[in-house]
């Protein structure tokens, strides 16, 4: 005992954390990266509402009849946002409605049917299609789908620029992420659910929908909306296949301009700077902004409600 309490002041000494320095560069790191990423966040929004502010404050333009105008004709002062939006949300919802469904499907192939072995063939198979360019995805939207949508609904009803084939490709482009983002949430749910429901009598397609899918709504949702976010955002299918004027009209079979291909489209043109044409990019680019971050509001808001109940 008189050992232990003379080598006590040592023995206190030797049990101090030792600086580890790989940890705390580390660490480091992370919170520069966190910080980075905020304040490019934050500079973000200043340019795009400092460049906005200035479009708004043009005596042509109008808060109301930006909002709800019908006519984007900025070389007759027309500035109503509803024709490009509007054919943003026909083929987001045109993409949603592929990805959705098949890549719900894939996903619970992958967590419920797949051997491991194919498991980690066709996964990274399928996150491939995330990586080609999107501008390969709009030419074969434009040179493969509209040809097959011609074909099928006839020359006169499908336009060669038209949000269908748009849409359909988007859903291609998409469904890679929700898939493989789905896939991950249904991994994630306790082995012990699924034996539980397997000794109640349930198949394995019941344990898939009943229990698996329902415990896992809350990352589900995430990808959806995040898919959502993704579709909403893309630009050169869009800019390639949709359309490039804007038009006013709910048939996805007719040529329109959206968000990002106007964009696109006004950005590369001849525009002087500070002109009324330049500025309204940034208000789009600001609306497209509001979309985003509502969406992003309402995943965490799905996300942190259902985690309760599943956790």
């Amino acid at each position: 005992m008189k050992q232990i309490i003379l080598n006590y002041p040592e023995a206190r000494k030797s049990l101090k954390r030792r600086p580890r320095w790989g940890e705390s560069i580390i660490q480091g790191l992370l919170i520069f990266s966190g910080f980075f990423s905020i304040f490019t966040t934050i500079g973000i929004v200043y340019e795009l509402g400092k460049e906005a502010l200035l479009f708004f404050r043009e005596p042509a333009v109008n808060l109301w009849a930006f909002l709800t105008g019908t006519q984007w004709q900025p070389h007759i002062e027309k500035f109503g946002i509803l024709p490009l939006l509007t054919s943003t949300l026909i083929t987001s919802t045109i993409a949603m409605s592929i990805a959705i469904p098949l890549g719900l499907g894939v996903a619970i192939y992958l967590s419920e049917y797949a051997t491991p072995k194919t498991r980690n063939l066709l996964k990274p198979i399928l996150e491939v299609l995330a990586g080609i360019p999107t501008i390969v995805y709009g030419y074969f939207a434009l040179t493969f789908m509209t040809p097959l949508l011609r074909t099928i609904f006839g020359q006169d009803t499908v336009d060669i620029y038209n949000m269908a084939s748009a849409g359909l490709v988007m859903g291609i482009l998409i469904l890679p992420l929700i898939a493989s983002m789905t896939e991950d949430a249904l991994s994630a749910v306790p082995r012990s659910l699924r034996e539980a429901a397997y000794g109640l009598g349930g198949t394995k397609l019941e344990v898939a929908l009943k229990v698996v899918v329902p415990a896992a709504i809350s990352g589900i949702s995430a990808a959806i909306i995040v898919g959502m976010s993704r579709a909403i955002g893309e630009t050169m299918i869009v800019a390639v296949a949709a359309g490039a004027g804007p038009n006013f009209t709910f048939n996805p079979f007719k040529g329109a301009e959206t968000l990002t291909g106007h964009i696109v489209r006004i950005s590369g043109g001849d525009l002087s700077y500070d002109s009324i044409d330049y500025n309204s990019i940034f208000a789009i680019g600001l609306m497209l902004f509001f979309i985003t971050l509502t969406l992003n509001i309402i995943s965490q808001q799905i996300v942190r409600r259902f985690r309760e109940v599943y956790e």
